[in-house]
């Protein structure tokens, strides 16, 4: 059997084989990433078992989240690493919620609610790393950062209150309460210096009312009131900078869209503390 014959290739010709098809990878976009996470959630708080009333606490937190991060980065098409790991400390925190709610009510595990916590505030010491290594750093990161950490400890200051006392709801509620200042007083809104007790002193808050909230630490309820006095001394001490330096930066603080992406900084409070 004689092999056909090749059609001669014309001058100047180059042939090529055809390339083949390109596979589009799988792309995560903002609304599905988001919407991940509030599936996640509620498979999360679904695990944990909190009850009736926690479960609603969870999904409600879950469906609020959604809404809430949905408009800060509206202006994003996918979140960065550094936002995967605020986003899984965001799911956490829920899981937090609803078992403290499932806790006030007679029901749920001390030490999952402790595990859970201690796995937010661990990761909280992760996302700042992942952010400089990456160069994905800004203002709506930090913002997105802190907010989470402060409905952290807001949640845990509930929980240990319900024991200790009413008065350890100061330590949850100092962050919105100089946020709702800010909104009084424009000069609040300047940014802070770095400082490296502050960030000491918030650690020092989540550590002690998880410690608090584990129920087997000795003088539980004084080393509470010490971590409260630390973040005393901590939010009068930039009170007080902020205010004597209220004449040299002037009193107008910028409210308008934010050049890192953020839907609006009025959706994440932008107070920078």
């Amino acid at each position: 059997m004689t092999r056909p014959m090749t059609a001669p290739r014309p001058v100047g010709v180059v042939w090529r084989a055809a390339a083949p098809p390109r596979r589009r990878g799988l792309r995560l976009t903002r609304g599905t990433e988001l919407a991940g996470a509030a599936g996640v959630q509620v498979a999360l708080v679904a695990a944990l078992r909190p009850g009736i009333a926690g479960m609603a606490v969870g999904v409600v937190y879950a469906l609020s989240a959604w809404a809430i991060l949905s408009a800060a980065f509206r202006g994003r098409r996918a979140l960065g690493p550094a936002d995967h790991v605020t986003l899984t400390r965001v799911v956490l925190t829920g899981g937090v919620s609803a078992l403290v709610t499932g806790h006030l009510l007679g029901g749920g595990h001390a030490w999952t609610l402790v595990a859970v916590a201690t796995a937010a505030l661990v990761l909280d010491g992760v996302d700042g790393q992942v952010a400089r290594r990456t160069g994905t750093a800004s203002r709506l990161g930090a913002r997105f950062d802190m907010e989470v950490d402060a409905f952290l400890v807001l949640v845990l200051s509930v929980h240990v209150a319900w024991t200790a006392g009413a008065w350890v709801l100061a330590i949850g509620a100092m962050r919105y309460a100089f946020g709702a200042a800010a909104w009084v007083a424009p000069w609040l809104r300047a940014d802070l210096r770095p400082s490296i007790a502050r960030k000491a002193v918030a650690v020092v808050q989540g550590v002690t009312l998880v410690a608090a909230a584990s129920g087997v630490v000795p003088y539980a309820g004084a080393l509470v009131g010490a971590a409260l006095a630390l973040l005393l001394w901590s939010f009068g001490r930039d009170v007080v900078w902020l205010f004597l330096q209220r004449e040299r930066r002037g009193s107008r603080v910028s409210r308008g869209r934010s050049t890192d992406g953020a839907g609006s900084p009025r959706v994440l409070d932008p107070v920078a503390r």
